[in-house]
């Protein structure tokens, strides 16, 4: 599909001057729910945001419909009406605004950096040593199109390879550690947002890392959570205030690690999945306060140029960076 040529305007959760005074921040002036699909051994920010009762009399709720096998089916569910929230890799949400979804980035799912990271492992004894070892080889990801898909593609791009030159095979996240053990795929990936799932695998030893995606990318926010632009100029206080609480929430597990991963047991241990890999949680890799700079953006938009899904100038990070006015900014 091609790109629709129409203004947008996307939330990066850029707060100033938030400390302090979060608790009585922009209450939201209706009720509204919003649903969402949850990530197998994951906890959004939203999702701790209100095991935390930060929105609390602020008229919003929040309704688990399920689980996504990955960030593309959280867009698709959002994209359809389905859900009010997704969240996705930067690159699959830009893919979905390329395709004519006018969606609303509102604040960094999560990042990565010296301490999270997505984490490609192989068995001890692989004679796969460096990222040019994986051509041709099976990497296990949990969806394609998202972010550990466009990372595989980016490290084999800056060692001078086709960017399509290892089979990436979708493994949901509860199965990578025992595909590769098995030895049903050469790699597995674990992305950022499944620390729990790599910490479990790293203990039960037998496994050696290849390469993280901090290696290839850098510091950089690895995904956001979207809302529809429509939904935003409905309940525009609403859209804040889930915006100014899920970067509350990124603060609290920053400064609050081992009640987090409390917080993170209870709640999965109510999912029905296993709570004792909370303990392995590293955190969400984000800035404080929730906040984006323009390289998060830029970075796949400059990569998408490249693979020609994009034309230059087609797109620019300044017009994905949210502000108040996106609720009354035309199109």
């Amino acid at each position: 599909m091609t790109f629709h040529s129409r203004r947008l305007l996307l939330s990066a959760a850029v707060f100033l001057g938030l400390s302090g005074a979060w608790a009585g921040s922009s209450l939201a002036a209706d009720e509204v729910k919003l649903r969402y699909l949850a990530s197998q051994g994951g906890l959004s920010a939203h999702e701790l945001a209100a095991e935390l009762g930060y929105f609390d009399g602020t008229g919003i709720t929040l309704e688990n419909i399920g689980y996504a096998t990955g960030g593309p089916a959280s867009l698709i569910a959002l994209a359809s009406g389905d859900a009010e929230i997704g969240s996705a890799a930067t690159a699959a949400v830009l893919n979905s605004i390329v395709g004519g979804n006018d969606f609303v980035a509102a604040y960094p799912s999560n990042g990565i950096d010296s301490n999270v990271q997505s984490i490609f492992y192989v068995l001890e004894d692989s004679p796969i040593k460096t990222v040019k070892d994986i051509v041709g080889k099976s990497i296990a990801v949990n969806t394609l199109g998202a972010h550990l898909d466009y990372t595989i593609r980016e490290a084999l791009h800056q060692v001078g390879l086709p960017s399509d030159a290892a089979n990436q095979i979708v493994v949901p996240g509860p199965q990578l550690e025992q595909v590769l053990r098995s030895g049903q795929v050469d790699i597995s990936a674990f992305g950022y947002w499944q620390t729990t799932f790599e910490g479990a695998a790293r203990k039960n030893g037998g496994l050696r890392a290849v390469f993280n995606d901090t290696d290839i990318l850098g510091e950089i926010a690895g995904g956001f959570v979207v809302l529809t632009r429509d939904f935003v100029k409905e309940h525009p206080e609403a859209a804040k205030t889930f915006v100014e609480q899920s970067a509350r929430a990124l603060d609290y597990a920053r400064e609050h690690p081992e009640e987090t991963k409390k917080i993170f047991a209870k709640a999965l241990k109510e999912r029905g999945e296993n709570p004792d890999i909370a303990q392995y949680f590293r955190g969400y890799g984000v800035r404080p306060g929730g906040r984006a700079v323009e390289r998060d953006v830029q970075f796949w938009i400059d990569v998408l140029v490249r693979e020609g899904k994009l034309k230059q100038g087609q797109l620019a990070a300044k017009d994905i960076l949210y502000s108040a006015d996106t609720a009354t900014a035309s199109n």
